[in-house]
């Protein structure tokens, strides 16, 4: 099944990585003072350290530019890599060989195992990524179509705006309804016949569904998005608007340890560096049991 993200939600990333799904970027060697939004209140000021060994939640990057190891929570693609995270003690890149080195800079991905004091992650085991047997990968966000397919299937009902043009206008419309939570193309239509990567018949408007979530008045919202679009349509209710959740979002990244923020499904998503469960309950409190996800890259070690 193919799916295409479009925009549900601003993905914002804490420093400059390059993947294309950044749509904004902040830099995370920046003063995080200099014009940040200031700390909602009661918001924790240092990243809660751990009370036991931890384990990275996967394989991660360890880079060292000439100031140390560091773990990498984000990491820009470049040729070096460069990157942002925790510094690492009790690293030597001679016992850990399976790594790259150019320019003066060393690099390697692992699974890491040791202690955090809240400031630095100290290692005690380290495995290679040829030897690290991964577990599954974690679940996409569901960007499927909510709306129950029609009685006589997913089809065009006006030929003439079911085209690239028709597409891009009617997302602009969609922006700018009343309640817009969010906006994406699923291109499941034909299961049994995807086109190649690349390929014209990838983005084909006559094999895609446009979705789009409101909240409020999704009637409305579709007998005004039916003025550009005449092919499949699911407009689907939402709790939270986009505006609401990405302001959320932003508001997060001043959180100790963060490293990424998101919204899809009604959920702000914020990634951080370690959790001892303190971050959650503050935004369960602040914001509302559900609201707002905590991942963490540094977990319990089993």
């Amino acid at each position: 099944m193919k799916r295409t993200f479009v925009a549900l939600a601003a993905l914002l990333a804490l420093s400059a990585c390059s993947t294309e799904e950044q749509m904004v970027g902040v830099d995370g060697d920046a003063d995080p003072s200099a014009g940040a939004e200031p700390a909602a209140a009661g918001q924790p000021t240092s990243a809660p350290a751990a009370d036991g060994p931890v384990a990275t939640a996967g394989l991660v990057t360890v880079l060292d530019d000439g100031d140390g190891p560091e773990l990498c929570t984000n990491v820009a693609e470049s040729l070096p890599p460069q990157c942002s995270g925790s510094p690492i003690a009790g690293w030597d890149w001679a016992a850990h060989p399976e790594h790259e080195d150019q320019s003066g800079t060393k690099w390697g991905t692992f699974a890491l195992r040791g202690t955090f004091d809240g400031t630095t992650f100290t290692v005690t085991e380290a495995i290679p990524a040829a030897l690290y047997d991964a577990a599954p990968a974690p679940a996409e966000p569901d960007f499927e179509t909510p709306c129950e397919e029609p009685a006589g299937g997913w089809t065009m009902v006006d030929p003439a705006t079911t085209t690239q043009e028709s597409t891009d206008a009617t997302f602009t419309a969609a922006s700018r309804l009343p309640g817009y939570a969010g906006a994406w193309i699923d291109q499941s239509i034909d299961e049994a016949d995807e086109p190649a990567p690349g390929e014209a018949e990838a983005n084909d408007p006559t094999s895609m569904i446009i979705n789009v979530a409101v909240t409020e008045d999704a009637a409305a919202a579709e007998a005004t998005l039916r003025e550009t679009w005449g092919g499949a349509l699911c407009v689907s209710e939402a709790a939270y608007t986009e505006s609401e959740l990405n302001e959320i979002a932003m508001d997060l990244q001043a959180l100790p340890g963060a490293t990424s923020s998101w919204a899809a499904d009604d959920v702000v998503h914020i990634g951080v560096l370690h959790d001892d469960g303190s971050l959650q309950a503050w935004v369960d409190e602040t914001y509302g049991e559900g609201r707002v996800e905590v991942s963490a890259t540094l977990v319990p070690a089993g």
